[in-house]
């Protein structure tokens, strides 16, 4: 059996890992590489698996890094099945119509302004291949074991990093042999709001599983509360705004969640909150659809709180009219838009907008990958450009790291050692995560894993 990994190799996003045995050719995720304009352009416009040649794709969760360039990908000849959990296929189905739609925004834009020698602003993949990749999506269970042919039983648990996301468990026949391969996905935090926890797998032979904060111990998410008291009453005293650049699906919800239990408990001052993203409201519905694989204390308080996700003073924007009106708006308020990284999507405007005036915050609430503005913004350089134009960085910057839904080096340990009395992985691939951290986690596992693991670089290739 032969192992590719194609993306999120040495980094952490544009996820992609090709699986070749003498009779099938399986890729496991089909993300998006986020980063510089020309560096992400030239990695998501090329495919290295052979897309028209592929028997299967398996999607863990529906975060653009991992499920971003599937219509790409269709684009490119494939018109196999797509595995999933269901949750997984409708929330992918409405984030890839977002993608395509802020990418046709984002060339009109280009187009307009000049992009100054820059890639071509074109689109990647356009809403006719959306279409068309969405109805390859097969949605399965978790837990069960699926035989999705006589080389391949597929069996999903729940990773409980966003809704839907999967630890993909694979069982394929290898010449004589059968092989058993576990890709963690991204894999969740324990006692996180709205999620269960991370579930334990049996031994494998190969184990792939992600390190994006393999060097981290995350603060408790408990303290997310106490910084966003203090980040509005100080706004409501200076009359700035907020900006909270957040991905749509997951960490917006989680927002939302923890600013209606502290407005119930009358914590918050009335500051106007507007979410910029109808995605965003979209895919609020599909969790209140999904509610019965929400954690037990969700399902708990939605008995006794009409909306887990709503309160007085929150507005969800739809049109670009809306958005452009806030630009304008006089008085402390706080915006939230996509994307979570700073490089697509409304939230660069709003940035643009509010990153010259002191009396502003910027609230960074998720990891951010290299060379993005919101790592950028994380360093905090004194200017960054926004639309190819300078802008010198005066707001205050908050980065809050209570809210990430990645596991942290304890969490690893504790479900790393679980897979240990169990009898372990035979093989460990660490992905998704750059080098310091990756590094950091080989460490911290090396005494349950049964050999050392390897941290592949991208393009890499091994035979087990």
């Amino acid at each position: 059996m032969k192992l590719t990994f194609l993306g999120a190799a040495g980094e952490v996003t544009g996820s992609q890992h090709l699986i070749e045995s003498d009779r099938l050719r399986l890729l496991l995720d089909c993300g998006l590489f986020q980063g510089r304009r020309a560096e992400a352009r030239n990695k998501n416009e090329k495919f290295f698996c052979t897309p028209k040649s592929l028997d299967g794709v398996v999607l863990s969760h529906a975060h653009i890094d991992h499920c971003g360039n599937l219509p790409g990908l269709y684009k490119a000849g494939y018109r196999g099945p797509i595995f999933c959990t269901e949750a997984t296929a409708d929330i992918a189905e409405i984030m890839l119509e977002d993608s395509a739609g802020i990418q046709q925004e984002d060339a009109r834009y280009l187009k307009k302004h000049g992009t100054h020698g820059g890639p071509s602003p074109e689109p990647l993949y356009t809403e006719d291949d959306v279409r068309g990749c969405c109805k390859l999506f097969e949605p399965i269970g978790y837990h069960e074991w699926h035989e999705l042919s006589p080389d391949l039983k597929v069996r999903l648990h729940d990773a409980g990093h966003i809704l839907g996301s999967s630890i993909v468990e694979l069982d394929l026949r290898d010449g004589t042999e059968r092989k058993r391969v576990v890709f963690t996905g991204d894999l969740g935090r324990r006692h996180t709001p709205l999620l269960r926890d991370p579930e334990f797998v049996e031994a494998c032979d190969v184990l792939i599983s992600e390190s994006t904060y393999g060097d981290h111990v995350h603060p408790p998410v408990e303290d997310i509360k106490h910084d966003l008291i203090r980040i509005f009453k100080e706004a409501n005293t200076l009359g700035g705004r907020v900006i909270i650049p957040a991905f749509s699906l997951g960490r917006t919800q989680h927002i939302l969640y923890f600013l209606n239990e502290l407005v119930n408990i009358g914590q918050l001052p009335r500051i106007p909150v507007f979410v910029d993203s109808p995605l965003s409201k979209k895919l609020t519905n599909v969790f209140r659809h999904y509610s019965h694989i929400m954690d037990a204390e969700a399902q708990e308080q939605s008995r006794s709180d009409v909306d887990l996700f709503g309160f007085p003073g929150l507005v969800f924007l739809g049109s670009q009219a809306e958005s452009t009106q806030l630009n304008h708006r006089k008085g402390a308020f706080v915006v939230i838009a996509a994307s979570g990284m700073c490089e697509n999507g409304r939230v660069r405007h709003h940035l643009m907008h509010a990153i010259g005036d002191e009396n502003n915050t910027i609230v960074i609430i998720g990891y951010q990958a290299q060379y993005t503005l919101g790592r950028r913004l994380v360093e905090r350089q004194p200017r960054v450009r926004i639309f190819d134009r300078d802008f010198p960085v005066r707001a205050k910057i908050e980065v809050l790291n209570g809210l990430s839904a990645h596991a942290d080096a304890d969490d690893f340990r504790w479900w790393f050692e679980h897979l240990s009395q169990q009898g372990g992985a035979d093989h460990t691939f660490l992905v998704h995560g750059e080098p310091k951290s990756s590094q950091s986690l080989a460490s911290v596992i090396h005494d349950y894993c049964n050999s050392d693991p390897i941290i592949p670089e991208r393009m890499q290739s091994f035979e087990v």
